[in-house]
Protein backbone atom coordinates (compact mmCIF):
# COMPACT_ATOMS: atom_id res chain seq x y z
CA UNK A 1 0.00 0.00 0.00
CA UNK A 2 2.80 2.61 0.84
CA UNK A 3 4.25 1.67 -2.49
CA UNK A 4 1.50 2.06 -4.14
CA UNK A 5 1.24 5.45 -2.57
CA UNK A 6 4.58 6.66 -3.38
CA UNK A 7 3.89 5.73 -6.89
CA UNK A 8 0.36 8.11 -7.16
CA UNK A 9 2.45 10.89 -5.24
CA UNK A 10 5.60 10.55 -8.00
CA UNK A 11 3.09 10.37 -10.84
CA UNK A 12 1.25 13.18 -9.91
CA UNK A 13 2.02 17.19 -11.18
CA UNK A 14 2.36 19.66 -8.12
CA UNK A 15 -0.20 21.72 -8.90
CA UNK A 16 -2.71 18.11 -9.41
CA UNK A 17 -1.29 17.06 -6.00
CA UNK A 18 -2.55 20.12 -4.37
CA UNK A 19 -5.96 20.42 -5.70
CA UNK A 20 -6.33 16.60 -4.17
CA UNK A 21 -5.36 17.37 -0.76
CA UNK A 22 -7.19 20.42 -0.77
CA UNK A 23 -10.32 18.00 -2.03
CA UNK A 24 -9.46 15.57 0.38
CA UNK A 25 -9.59 18.02 3.45
CA UNK A 26 -12.54 20.21 2.20
CA UNK A 27 -15.06 19.25 5.13
CA UNK A 28 -18.68 19.65 5.22
CA UNK A 29 -19.18 20.71 7.93
CA UNK A 30 -21.29 23.62 7.65
CA UNK A 31 -19.20 26.99 8.19
CA UNK A 32 -22.02 29.65 7.16
CA UNK A 33 -21.09 33.29 6.98
CA UNK A 34 -24.26 35.56 6.56
CA UNK A 35 -23.27 38.63 5.19
CA UNK A 36 -25.92 42.08 4.29
CA UNK A 37 -26.40 45.63 5.28
CA UNK A 38 -26.29 46.53 8.79
CA UNK A 39 -30.23 45.89 9.92
CA UNK A 40 -30.94 43.34 8.06
CA UNK A 41 -31.30 40.43 10.55
CA UNK A 42 -28.21 38.61 10.54
CA UNK A 43 -27.98 38.06 14.16
CA UNK A 44 -31.63 36.81 14.07
CA UNK A 45 -30.73 34.82 11.67
CA UNK A 46 -27.93 33.60 12.99
CA UNK A 47 -29.71 32.58 16.21
CA UNK A 48 -32.40 30.55 14.60
CA UNK A 49 -29.85 28.36 12.72
CA UNK A 50 -27.82 27.76 15.70
CA UNK A 51 -31.00 26.81 17.90
CA UNK A 52 -32.15 24.54 14.96
CA UNK A 53 -29.31 22.90 14.15
CA UNK A 54 -27.25 22.98 17.17
CA UNK A 55 -24.34 25.42 15.28
CA UNK A 56 -22.22 27.81 17.02
CA UNK A 57 -24.20 31.20 16.52
CA UNK A 58 -20.64 33.59 16.13
CA UNK A 59 -21.00 36.79 16.30
CA UNK A 60 -17.89 39.37 15.99
CA UNK A 61 -19.18 42.16 17.47
CA UNK A 62 -20.10 39.79 20.80
CA UNK A 63 -16.49 38.44 20.50
CA UNK A 64 -14.88 41.69 20.51
CA UNK A 65 -16.47 43.14 22.91
CA UNK A 66 -16.22 40.41 25.29
CA UNK A 67 -12.25 40.44 24.36
CA UNK A 68 -12.19 44.01 25.22
CA UNK A 69 -13.26 43.48 28.49
CA UNK A 70 -11.08 40.07 29.14
CA UNK A 71 -7.90 42.80 30.49
CA UNK A 72 -5.68 40.60 28.26
CA UNK A 73 -2.80 42.77 25.68
CA UNK A 74 -5.09 41.67 22.99
CA UNK A 75 -8.17 42.79 25.50
CA UNK A 76 -6.86 46.29 25.86
CA UNK A 77 -5.74 47.11 22.32
CA UNK A 78 -9.14 46.46 21.50
CA UNK A 79 -10.62 48.76 23.79
CA UNK A 80 -8.34 51.66 23.02
CA UNK A 81 -10.13 51.50 19.35
CA UNK A 82 -13.69 51.43 21.34
CA UNK A 83 -12.90 53.72 23.39
CA UNK A 84 -12.49 56.08 20.35
CA UNK A 85 -15.70 54.66 18.97
CA UNK A 86 -13.46 53.18 16.07
CA UNK A 87 -13.55 49.92 14.55
CA UNK A 88 -11.02 47.20 15.43
CA UNK A 89 -8.64 46.63 12.72
CA UNK A 90 -9.17 43.03 11.00
CA UNK A 91 -5.51 41.95 12.38
CA UNK A 92 -7.28 42.29 15.86
CA UNK A 93 -10.44 40.96 14.78
CA UNK A 94 -9.09 37.84 13.09
CA UNK A 95 -6.66 37.06 16.27
CA UNK A 96 -9.95 36.94 18.14
CA UNK A 97 -11.59 35.07 16.00
CA UNK A 98 -9.14 32.09 15.73
CA UNK A 99 -8.52 31.92 19.07
CA UNK A 100 -12.66 31.40 19.41
CA UNK A 101 -13.20 28.71 16.86
CA UNK A 102 -9.69 26.84 17.21
CA UNK A 103 -11.67 25.97 21.03
CA UNK A 104 -14.82 24.64 18.64
CA UNK A 105 -15.15 21.06 17.72
CA UNK A 106 -14.34 20.83 14.28
CA UNK A 107 -16.89 18.39 14.15
CA UNK A 108 -19.25 21.34 15.01
CA UNK A 109 -20.91 23.75 12.19
CA UNK A 110 -20.83 27.28 13.07
CA UNK A 111 -22.52 30.83 11.82
CA UNK A 112 -20.49 33.69 11.62
CA UNK A 113 -21.93 37.36 10.95
CA UNK A 114 -20.41 40.99 11.51
CA UNK A 115 -17.11 40.24 9.65
CA UNK A 116 -15.62 40.42 7.00
CA UNK A 117 -16.98 43.59 6.27
CA UNK A 118 -14.91 44.40 3.37
CA UNK A 119 -12.53 42.76 0.97
CA UNK A 120 -9.49 42.84 2.81
CA UNK A 121 -11.14 41.73 5.54
CA UNK A 122 -12.46 38.74 3.16
CA UNK A 123 -9.06 37.85 1.95
CA UNK A 124 -7.66 37.71 5.44
CA UNK A 125 -10.25 35.58 6.61
CA UNK A 126 -9.93 33.17 3.55
CA UNK A 127 -5.40 33.19 4.72
CA UNK A 128 -7.16 31.20 7.65
CA UNK A 129 -7.86 27.64 8.52
CA UNK A 130 -11.34 29.36 9.17
CA UNK A 131 -12.85 29.70 5.71
CA UNK A 132 -16.76 29.62 5.13
CA UNK A 133 -18.05 26.99 2.96
CA UNK A 134 -21.79 28.23 2.79
CA UNK A 135 -21.99 32.15 2.06
CA UNK A 136 -25.84 33.96 2.38
CA UNK A 137 -26.07 37.64 1.54
CA UNK A 138 -29.53 38.52 3.32
CA UNK A 139 -30.55 41.91 0.42
CA UNK A 140 -32.39 44.50 2.24
CA UNK A 141 -33.11 48.29 0.73
CA UNK A 142 -31.75 51.28 3.21
CA UNK A 143 -34.83 52.84 3.85
CA UNK A 144 -35.79 49.34 5.65
CA UNK A 145 -32.27 48.91 7.43
CA UNK A 146 -32.67 52.33 8.98
CA UNK A 147 -36.03 52.28 10.18
CA UNK A 148 -34.90 48.44 11.75
CA UNK A 149 -31.77 49.62 13.29
CA UNK A 150 -33.78 52.86 15.23
CA UNK A 151 -35.68 50.19 17.30
CA UNK A 152 -32.23 48.41 17.71
CA UNK A 153 -30.77 49.13 21.61
CA UNK A 154 -27.52 47.01 23.25
CA UNK A 155 -27.41 46.05 26.51
CA UNK A 156 -23.60 47.26 27.85
CA UNK A 157 -23.44 44.38 30.42
CA UNK A 158 -23.28 41.50 28.07
CA UNK A 159 -23.16 42.99 24.30
CA UNK A 160 -26.18 41.47 23.27
CA UNK A 161 -28.48 43.52 21.00
CA UNK A 162 -31.75 43.86 21.05
CA UNK A 163 -35.13 45.24 19.15
CA UNK A 164 -38.21 46.60 20.38
CA UNK A 165 -40.25 44.45 18.03
CA UNK A 166 -38.57 41.41 17.01
CA UNK A 167 -36.49 40.99 20.20
CA UNK A 168 -37.19 42.64 23.38
CA UNK A 169 -35.59 42.97 26.54
CA UNK A 170 -35.75 39.42 28.67
CA UNK A 171 -36.25 41.96 31.65
CA UNK A 172 -36.98 45.38 32.89
CA UNK A 173 -33.62 45.19 34.85
CA UNK A 174 -31.94 44.79 31.00
CA UNK A 175 -34.26 47.09 29.61
CA UNK A 176 -33.56 49.75 31.65
CA UNK A 177 -29.41 49.83 30.87
CA UNK A 178 -29.92 49.45 27.09
CA UNK A 179 -28.63 51.85 24.94
CA UNK A 180 -28.19 53.21 21.77
CA UNK A 181 -24.59 52.48 20.10
CA UNK A 182 -22.67 55.43 17.99
CA UNK A 183 -22.72 53.31 14.76
CA UNK A 184 -26.74 52.60 15.60
CA UNK A 185 -27.74 56.49 14.87
CA UNK A 186 -29.18 57.38 11.51
CA UNK A 187 -26.08 59.62 10.50
CA UNK A 188 -23.83 56.68 11.31
CA UNK A 189 -25.85 54.37 10.15
CA UNK A 190 -26.17 56.36 6.33
CA UNK A 191 -22.84 56.33 6.13
CA UNK A 192 -22.32 52.60 6.84
CA UNK A 193 -24.65 51.29 4.22
CA UNK A 194 -22.94 53.32 2.14
CA UNK A 195 -20.11 51.57 2.35
CA UNK A 196 -21.68 48.12 2.83
CA UNK A 197 -22.73 49.22 -1.08
CA UNK A 198 -19.40 49.82 -2.27
CA UNK A 199 -17.81 46.65 -0.76
CA UNK A 200 -20.85 44.38 -1.93
CA UNK A 201 -19.32 43.55 -5.19
CA UNK A 202 -15.79 43.18 -3.78
CA UNK A 203 -17.35 40.51 -1.40
CA UNK A 204 -18.93 38.68 -4.05
CA UNK A 205 -15.96 38.01 -5.71
CA UNK A 206 -14.45 36.24 -3.22
CA UNK A 207 -17.40 34.27 -2.47
CA UNK A 208 -18.99 33.81 -6.08
CA UNK A 209 -21.24 31.41 -4.95
CA UNK A 210 -22.72 33.42 -2.41
CA UNK A 211 -26.57 33.37 -2.21
CA UNK A 212 -29.13 36.28 -2.76
CA UNK A 213 -32.03 36.04 0.29
CA UNK A 214 -34.57 38.52 0.30
CA UNK A 215 -34.65 39.80 3.37
CA UNK A 216 -37.76 42.24 3.62
CA UNK A 217 -39.85 39.37 5.10
CA UNK A 218 -40.96 38.30 8.16
CA UNK A 219 -38.12 36.78 9.74
CA UNK A 220 -39.70 32.99 9.41
CA UNK A 221 -40.08 33.45 5.83
CA UNK A 222 -36.32 34.31 5.64
CA UNK A 223 -35.33 31.61 7.92
CA UNK A 224 -37.27 29.51 5.56
CA UNK A 225 -35.20 30.71 2.51
CA UNK A 226 -32.10 30.17 4.37
CA UNK A 227 -33.36 26.57 5.28
CA UNK A 228 -33.97 25.38 2.01
CA UNK A 229 -30.87 26.78 0.11
CA UNK A 230 -28.31 25.11 2.99
CA UNK A 231 -30.02 21.89 2.30
CA UNK A 232 -29.66 22.26 -1.09
CA UNK A 233 -26.16 22.60 -0.75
Amino acid sequence: FERLIEKVVRDMKRGDMLAFVRTRHRSRTPRILLLGPPGSGKSQQARLLAEKYKMLDVCCDQLISSAAADGSSLGEKIQSYLDDEQPAPDDLVLQVLERHLSQVDPRRGWILHGFPRDLQGALRLQETQHQPNRVFFLELTDDVCVERISLRATDPVSGERFHAVTRPALSSEIQNRLETRPEDRTPTVTHTLNQCRTHTAALQSVYPDMVLIDADQDPHSVFEALESRLNSV
